[in-house]
């Protein structure tokens, strides 16, 4: 059955789609966007308590939204990171002192956070980290390692860092969840990560000795697995929606693409459109049958990923059939001497072609749903 919405949730729809409407004119910097955000009570609506400088909204405002925001057109979010994973994150295991500090200025939209989980040599393997946290004399502890593919870290006045701060530890034990500050030079250096689109939204960050706070550790020392898979936990619901609203966005443009270049009259090209959207709307019942269910269900978001990873990746290859011989041409044609600028289509395709990858492989989703829901036997695992 599709979700439904009350009387109070459509006034809320009102009052989000006028706010958009006025001030998401595509003029602002993302930064600066992020504090209009803040300063009008958009950022923390999805937190369990307020009193940070946010406001609360129920779950259906919380779709609401996000599909309002996901029609609107306004900015791609910076401060996402921070709202959606590290916030809630604090507020189930952070101290008070931490969640003092750290939310008003998320809240506000004036400090940005990035993800220093993956690494070279453990991407969607979390527990292979071998980034390091020593424990020195005065209190700190000094971070030294690499992270990789991580988001927004060019952005980013912080980053949540999933260290080992026991030497003798393997897997997933002695790990700890450190608050490191990205502004400390010689110590931190970001070098983004050029991709085939040609934006550089990824980046590598290494770390020497970078300093972190014994206070800004989030749980305890050693406590870091839990932490982190609390984290991972908040992926989901709400955000998947939004996402879906996007999706049905670039679906309309490759049917009409389609329409434009006659491709509608291959049976082949019709049926997979047709698919495409039956899909879509399988994706958004599921999304609506998970919402609000308890953010440690087991393989529900494994399923969601596989289910969007894959269809998206599919949508940027069916944008590539419906323009036929064109879809290899720059979007202002060929010259030996122009740029080749990508347009929407190529862009759509290239990007769709890291779904199945990052935020865990279709591989590691897989794995988890046989051993954790099915009850398989376990993936042997390598020597760490």
């Amino acid at each position: 059955m599709e979700f439904g919405f009350t009387a109070e949730d459509e006034v809320f729809r009102a009052e989000a789609r006028a706010w958009l409407s006025e001030h998401a004119d595509g003029t602002q910097d993302r930064r600066s966007w992020e504090r209009t955000l803040g300063k009008a009570g958009w950022i923390g609506l999805g937190w369990p308590e307020s009193g940070y400088g946010n406001r609360t909204a129920t779950l259906t405002q919380q779709v609401v939204w996000a599909e309002e925001y996901a029609r609107s057109g306004a900015p791609p979010r910076s401060g996402h990171i921070g709202e959606n994973l590290l916030a809630p994150t604090l507020i189930a295991h952070g101290t008070e002192e931490q969640k003092a500090r750290f939310l008003p200025p998320i809240a506000a939209g004036d400090e940005l956070w990035c993800q220093g989980y993956s690494e070279p040599g453990a991407g969607s393997d979390l527990a292979g980290v071998r980034t390091r946290a020593e424990l020195g004399s005065d209190g700190t502890y000094r971070v030294t390692g690499q992270k990789i593919w991580t988001s927004l870290a060019h952005e980013a006045d912080w980053c949540f860092v999933l260290a080992r701060t026991d030497s003798r530890s393997t897997r997933q034990h002695g790990l700890t969840f450190l608050l490191v500050p990205m502004d400390q030079p010689g110590r931190i250096e970001v070098r983004p990560i050029r991709q085939l689109t040609g934006t550089s939204d990824f980046n590598e960050v290494f770390f020497d000795g970078a300093r972190a706070r014994v206070e800004h550790v989030v749980g305890q020392e050693g406590g870091g697995w839990r932490v982190a898979m609390s984290l991972l936990g908040f992926e989901r619901g709400v955000s998947t929606l939004a996402q879906q609203v996007g999706f049905a966005a670039e679906l309309g443009r490759v049917v009409r693409a389609a329409v434009d270049s006659g491709a509608v009259g291959d049976p082949v090209v019709r049926e997979r459109l047709v698919r495409q959207w039956a899909e879509l709307r399988v994706m958004r019942w599921n999304a609506l049958r998970t919402l609000g269910g308890s953010a440690a269900e087991v393989g529900a978001s494994s399923v969601a990923k596989l289910l969007w990873g894959g269809w998206h990746q599919r949508l940027g290859e069916l944008a590539m059939r419906v323009r036929g011989a064109v879809a290899g041409v720059g979007s202002q044609g060929w010259s030996a001497s122009a740029p080749y600028e990508l347009d929407d289509f190529q862009r759509l395709f290239l990007f769709s072609r890291a779904d199945t990858i990052y935020g865990g492989s279709d591989q590691i989703q897989r794995t988890i749903i046989a051993e954790r829901v099915l009850g398989l036997p376990r993936e042997p695992k390598g020597a760490s």
